[in-house]
């Protein structure tokens, strides 16, 4: 009776996974006014022929009932598609592809692997519905952004793991290793890249602080130079664009932590409530000129690709000279060098200073507590810069918006250090 119910359980979720994906063809078909050659109920009992077919072929012993199935369903869809490329239709073949994936969740699900077939389910549902965003997508991008991503998997694939993995220099350079190095450029590259796609996938005119949001995972400060630059031409809207500004600030911040984690999870465990203190007085000071300002967003700022091999090999070299800096500091001036180097450091490239601190600490270099206060030296000089920026480029009403959050933000980073 258990074994029984057990089948009866596997068939409805194999036949309510095809449901789900008909009824999304269904929507999308009827949306646009075409003929569909299958919807929910088509789809249901595609799913429940894939689970029969595995059923019996398990029963009897022979793969070639499934086989059959596989060729009749087939034969099917290559009738179906040519009827519509005769009637003049759009020849996609997305909606026979998903035929063919429902026959095989039917078949998962007999197998008894109901995760694994909800969670293809779920993905190709969502692929399904993802049509106009995709198509968005593709018609975004440009031949250069695809050259850097296929720079980038060469920079991933090809180039990372023929690098030695070691250092061949004598103290204090031998904190130089080539292929951490370089994995740390593939990094930092990959972040950065995945930022300017999902600039890409929603689209840079969709609000001041989601372009705010999206962008500081490229880049905080190209952030803050561009809208201080917008904000001489539009200064009504100075407020938003100091929202804007400051989360992507606040992204800097969850940026740090996440290359910690990668790096070092102790030196997370330290600075991960002294960071979220200094955050979230950020955000915080964001929602305040948000509601202050309820005007509507201007046009959409473009970003560049934040990807090239001549940007990936320069930050290779910055982040070798800080964290040949940052090794040197410590090992003839002590824990004063460290923080001292942290502010230089952080105040021209804080990826770099993050990930000099976090492989540093890792490997006894420096101690624990000495890289949380550098790392949060380095923000709080990082901070300093951004708000020199807005300062020298902005206009009056954006310095008026912006300031004031800058301050607090420092004088959290303050606090933060005690906590350390």
């Amino acid at each position: 009776m258990t074994e029984q119910f057990d089948l009866f359980i596997r068939l409805g979720v194999s036949m309510a996974i095809g449901f789900l994906i008909g009824l999304q063809r269904e929507h999308a078909y009827g949306g646009e006014g075409r003929n569909i050659i299958a919807g929910e109920r088509t789809f249901s009992l595609i799913a429940l022929g894939g689970f029969l077919a595995t059923m019996l072929a398990d029963q009897m012993g022979s793969p070639w009932i499934l086989v059959s199935v596989m060729i009749v369903i087939g034969m099917l869809i290559t009738a179906g598609h040519f009827a519509k490329v005769s009637q003049s239709e759009r020849s996609g073949i997305t909606t026979e592809i998903a035929i063919v994936i429902a026959t095989m969740i039917g078949a998962l699900s007999y197998l008894n692997y109901l995760t694994l077939a909800a969670a293809i389910g779920i993905a190709t549902t969502v692929m399904l519905s993802l049509k106009i965003q995709t198509d968005r997508f593709v018609e975004a991008i440009t031949n250069a952004d695809i050259a850097a991503a296929l720079q980038l998997a060469v920079i991933s694939v090809i180039v990372l793991p023929i690098l030695p993995n070691q250092s061949f220099l004598p103290p204090p350079f031998d904190i130089l290793n080539p292929f951490s190095i370089w994995l740390m450029v593939v990094f930092i590259s990959a972040i950065s890249f995945l930022g300017y796609v999902l600039i890409k996938a929603v689209g840079s005119s969709r609000g001041i602080g989601l372009t705010g949001l999206l962008g500081g995972i490229v880049s905080s400060t190209a952030v803050t130079m561009s809208f201080a630059g917008r904000s001489n031409q539009n200064p009504q809207q100075s407020k938003r664009i100091g929202q804007a500004v400051m989360l992507a600030w606040m992204v800097m911040f969850a940026r740090v932590l996440v290359e910690v984690g990668v790096l070092n999870l102790e030196l997370l465990k330290l600075v991960w409530l002294p960071i979220l203190v200094i955050a979230g007085v950020g955000v915080l000071y964001s929602a305040y000129l948000y509601f202050s300002d309820r005007t509507e967003d201007f046009a959409d700022v473009k970003f560049g690709n934040p990807f090239s091999l001549s940007t990936a090999l320069k930050f290779g070299l910055v982040y070798a000279i800080v964290l040949l800096i940052s090794n040197a500091a410590q090992f003839y001036w002590g824990d004063t060098g460290v923080l001292i180097s942290s502010v230089l450091s952080g105040s021209v490239n804080m990826t770099a200073i993050t990930l000099s601190l976090a492989q540093l600490s890792s490997t006894g270099g420096i101690d624990l507590t000495l890289a949380g206060q550098g790392l949060i030296f380095a923000t709080l000089a990082n901070t300093l810069v951004k708000a020199s920026i807005v300062l020298i480029s902005g206009s009056q009403n954006l310095k008026k918006a912006i300031i004031p959050g800058a301050v607090l933000v420092l004088l959290a980073s303050i606090f933060a250090i005690s906590m350390i």
